[in-house]
């Protein structure tokens, strides 16, 4: 009989956990602050070494934007961590996110190198109705896909999904990337500033989950692969806007509004227009849409965005190869 090889990578020694990336998405921004407080009151009782799973950084990403409650100040930090955005020229008047997101990769990288904390993972809330997701850039990241299953099954009962978005590493763009390891735990519906109890409990439920995997990976744990449904990325769908005030002239269709990750498929109802006429997918293909009548999307031109979605291999047995 044949056995399946262990699929052998480096323990996780340094993680980090960051909220309030967007000023006013809280349901980040109180549980690091209440982890931040839990960390204090581990410290004082001087626990032993071996009791602690990991080296837990907890990061509050923007403390300018969450002391306003806005998603950002000058600029969306989370659109900050590019490798030219990082390493390109800074000029006295740099945007504070720019200056914020350097601090930040000297604090979690640099980017790209080998002194990067090992994980990251990044708290963030949306208006749509998308339940917990994870988000990475890369669909073949074991160590993201063997922690989403382990939420998958410690958590049957909260929807979730795993996002692609297919973007090189230069390229990517949020802080979850600055790590060896990293993705966006992205959790709605709940309206910016504001925290809803149900939503904050799911992600500090996640967290807990997340961190609990990483302790039985750092202690030798063997898990067996298996199979996750992942949505990647295809496109963004605008609002219709009028031709010269760019204003826009629709919302989303009440058909659509709430069905995140519900098959859209041609001539679905997409958009009602001010005016009481149904605007419809043109699409050529069915695809699940996800980020729909997102709050923080209207700046950007994003009503929506489409995903098409593939069952992909999570390979196994993975165990930390170097064993304690």
């Amino acid at each position: 009989m044949e056995v399946d090889q262990v699929v052998p990578l480096p323990r996780l020694p340094r993680v980090a956990v960051c909220g309030g990336t967007h000023g006013n998405e809280l349901s980040g921004v109180y549980l690091v602050r209440e982890l931040l407080k839990l960390q204090r009151e581990v410290m004082k009782k001087e626990q032993e070494e071996d009791l602690k799973p990991a080296s837990v950084l907890l990061v509050l990403s923007n403390p300018r934007a969450m002391q306003q409650c806005r998603r950002y100040v000058d600029t969306d930090l989370n659109r900050c961590f590019t490798h030219a955005t990082l390493n390109g020229p800074l000029s006295d008047m740099a945007p504070y996110e720019i200056i914020r997101s350097r601090e930040l990769n000297a604090l979690l990288g640099p980017k790209g190198s080998p002194a990067a904390v090992d994980l990251v993972c990044d708290l963030h809330n949306t208006t749509a109705n998308m339940g917990l997701c994870f988000i990475a850039y890369s669909d073949c990241d074991w160590i993201c896909l063997h922690i989403f299953r382990h939420l998958q099954r410690e958590m049957p009962d909260t929807p979730m999904r795993f996002l692609h978005f297919d973007v090189s590493n230069k390229e990517s763009y949020s802080l979850d990337s600055v790590g060896k390891h990293g993705f966006a735990m992205e959790i709605g519906p709940q309206p910016h500033g504001v925290v809803r109890s149900n939503i904050y409990t799911a992600m500090k439920v996640g967290v807990q989950h997340m961190l609990d995997w990483v302790r039985l990976f750092n202690s030798g744990n063997v898990f067996e692969g298996g199979f996750v449904d992942v949505f990647t990325m295809v496109k963004h769908i605008d609002y219709p806007r009028d031709s010269e005030t760019r204003n826009i002239t629709a919302a989303i269709h009440p058909c659509l509004q709430d069905r995140d990750f519900c098959l859209l498929h041609p001539e679905d109802p997409l958009f009602q227009t001010f005016s009481g006429e149904t605007v419809r997918y043109k699409g050529t293909e069915p695809l699940y849409p996800f980020f729909i009548n997102e709050c923080a999307y209207y700046e950007k031109g994003i009503a929506l965005s489409l995903a098409r979605k593939r069952q992909a291999t999570v390979k196994g047995p993975l165990r930390n190869s170097q064993p304690s």
